[in-house]
């Protein structure tokens, strides 16, 4: 085991360094204006103490705009090691820092959504499975079918409408009511939970249909397992059958197909984020990437490859543990 866990770490570093040499490489040959307004930006405030050409000088040098690609690369790659991201253009603060601020909202509306995923996709998937053809298997499979096709922008729009506009429940947007700065601590965390409600209900309907259906395939594949025929025909219990055998074989595939979302609870949903401005890491880089934010975008888009990186490693070890078959190979 300590072999294969070597050779998936040794891997995932190879494709690391290529990637961040791709996204290097993206930004280097971006247009310079965007540069160039900046320093002009930066000389053009009160009290500055540099000029347009020293300005435009410096942000050449702290991003290796002003060498070769490969010895560029290497320059921003060192500074990144050395946690030095730079600032961000947009939030006027060093991008390290806006991550931090921004981050664990994140995170927070992922673990809610990523719960709430599995405690209602793998028990309905389930339930699909063991009575297949019949009603409830037909309503989760529509369900699944309409929650994976439903887009982002169309159901936080109705979700608005409804409880927002028609109702007046919630807030259309935002993090904070009119009254936040005059409650107490417990006051001001509900009210920051209660605006959280329409984006976490957005986030669970559009992520069961797939974990629904992907644990109903695995479960009917198992149920017609020969292993699972010869249970029955010994006159195993059903629910024996159902929680015993068939559902521990069902979560090997599920275990690491969890694994590998882990790290997407750090990543941020930018569509769900900006449609009701909750200023999590993706609305964060949203803004960045509109304006031009340089160091921000080279931040998040390394930031997320990183954490692609990691799913994949999770998701193979997990089911290196879950399967002793990969460790033998």
């Amino acid at each position: 085991m300590l072999k294969y866990i070597t050779k998936r770490l040794i891997y995932s570093a190879i494709i690391l360094v290529f990637v961040m040499f791709l996204i290097y490489v993206l930004m280097y040959n971006m247009p310079s204006g965007y540069i160039e307004t900046k320093a002009r930006e930066l000389a053009s405030r009160p009290g500055a103490t540099k000029s347009y050409t020293e300005w435009l000088s410096d942000l050449n040098a702290q991003y290796g705009m002003d060498k070769g690609v490969v010895e560029g690369y290497f320059v921003w790659v060192g500074n990144a090691v050395r946690g030095n991201w730079g600032d961000s253009w947009v939030w006027t603060i060093p991008v390290t820092e806006e991550f931090h601020n921004t981050v664990w909202f994140s995170f927070i509306l992922g673990l809610i959504s990523f719960i709430f995923e599995i405690i209602i996709a793998i028990p309905l998937g389930i339930v699909a499975a063991r009575k297949q053809y019949s009603f409830a298997d037909y309503f989760t499979t529509v369900f699944a079918m309409v929650s994976i096709s439903l887009p982002t922008f169309f159901l936080a729009t109705v979700l608005k409408y409804v409880f927002s506009v028609k109702l007046g429940w919630f807030d259309i947007s935002g993090m904070q009511g009119r009254y936040y700065g005059t409650l107490s601590p417990f006051g001001k965390f509900l009210d920051v939970a209660h605006h959280f409600v329409l984006p976490s209900i957005t986030l669970i309907v559009l992520s069961i249909g797939g974990l629904m259906r992907y644990t109903r395939t695995n479960m009917l594949e198992v149920l017609n397992s020969d292993y699972i025929r010869t249970a029955r025909a010994k006159g195993v219990p059903e629910k024996t059958v159902i929680n015993h055998h068939a559902f521990r074989n069902t979560m090997i595939p599920l275990i690491t197909t969890l694994g590998g979302s882990l790290p997407g609870l750090f990543s941020g949903a930018l569509i769900t984020e900006t449609l009701f401005a909750i200023r999590g890491i993706g609305f964060a880089s949203y803004n960045s990437m509109v304006q031009a934010d340089i160091p921000f975008t080279m931040f998040y888009l390394a930031f997320i490859s990183i954490l692609t990186l990691l799913g994949n490693l999770i998701s193979d070890l997990l089911y290196g543990v879950v399967d002793p078959r990969v460790r033998l190979s």
